[in-house]
């Protein structure tokens, strides 16, 4: 049993609008602890209104790690990621420093708590593939993943094409699933603990609506024009964030700009409801509930009781 959470790994999950963002910034000052991103879009720089990214004016001077390491031409991966992660999870428990992960990530933070090896990659399979995306489209290609492996389909939005390609490069180089390759439900780390944020999905849903339309008064368009002209369209990872390519449509001429914000609000309660499901599948979160008053006081209660 863990006294006072000096020792403990904590990770705070659920879907994206839930109130992730302040119940970490709370769990940190509680625990003297410093906040590491685990939210794949927030790790490039400039992508700050679209992704939520917290002001460093609203931060309660708490140091936050793994946010704007990258360009948005440059890829990330979840295998360089789960190296950045766990070297800044080591550094702060080497300080007596409590690690806070948090993100909309749900696969980036599985790879940093839980035993995750990666399979390697073969460039000729991976190029074909590419070369296969760009023919028939990211969902066809999801379709021919659902064929092979359902289970690593469904983990998957139809419209990622990265991800796909990668499932399916793994399924050839290995004759396995992709979804074999996922971590299993087996913490990295001794003193591991995940809160998550339990919201009712009509509540949800209204507050992506509400969140997404404060992106768009908050300049989301003139920031996803600014990134246009630094290579956002050439970034393989980045240009697929949701709202960054519903507004990139937009630029384009390929849709409305009505249509870009409906579209990223519909798009970000699929995505909100596929995060949930993943979560609830793992047994060993305790869920707060978002509105409880008492929601820092249990989660910090989970983190000192841990094993």
């Amino acid at each position: 049993m863990i006294a006072d959470g000096s020792s403990a790994v904590v990770a705070v999950v659920g879907p994206t609008a839930a109130g992730k963002t302040d119940l970490s910034l709370d769990l940190a000052e509680t625990l003297g602890g410093e906040v590491v991103n685990t939210d794949s879009m927030q790790v490039y720089r400039g992508m700050d209104v679209g992704t939520a990214k917290l002001p460093e004016a609203e931060r309660r001077g708490i140091t936050h790690h793994l946010l704007d390491v990258l360009d948005v031409t440059e890829p990330a991966t979840v295998a360089e990621f789960q190296g950045w992660a766990r070297a800044v999870v080591d550094d702060c428990r080497g300080r007596g420093v409590v690690p806070v992960l948090v993100g909309g990530s749900a696969l980036y933070t599985r790879a940093v708590l839980d035993r995750f090896e990666f399979p390697g990659t073969d460039p000729t399979v991976r190029a074909a593939l590419e070369i296969l995306l760009e023919v028939e489209g990211a969902e066809a290609m999801h379709a021919r993943l659902a064929a092979v492996d359902p289970v690593a389909a469904a983990a998957i939005i139809p419209t990622n094409g990265r991800r796909v390609v990668r499932a399916l490069e793994v399924v050839e180089i290995t004759g396995k699933p992709f979804s074999a390759t996922l971590p299993r439900l087996e913490y990295f780390y001794d003193h591991a603990v995940q809160v998550g944020v339990d919201i009712p999905r009509d509540v949800l849903d209204e507050r992506i609506e509400r969140r997404v339309r404060h992106m768009w008064e908050a300049g989301l368009v003139d920031e996803v024009r600014r990134l246009a002209g630094a290579g956002l369209r050439q970034g393989r990872t980045a240009q697929r964030a949701l709202g960054y390519q519903q507004v990139l449509a937009f630029l384009d001429g390929e849709i409305s700009e009505d249509e870009a914000f409906e579209q990223t609000v519909a798009g970000t309660r699929r995505f909100a409801r596929k995060q949930d499901a993943w979560f609830r599948k793992d047994p060993r979160i305790t869920w707060v509930r978002w509105d409880d008053p008492d929601r820092v006081a249990h989660a910090v209660s989970a983190v000192r009781t841990v094993d």
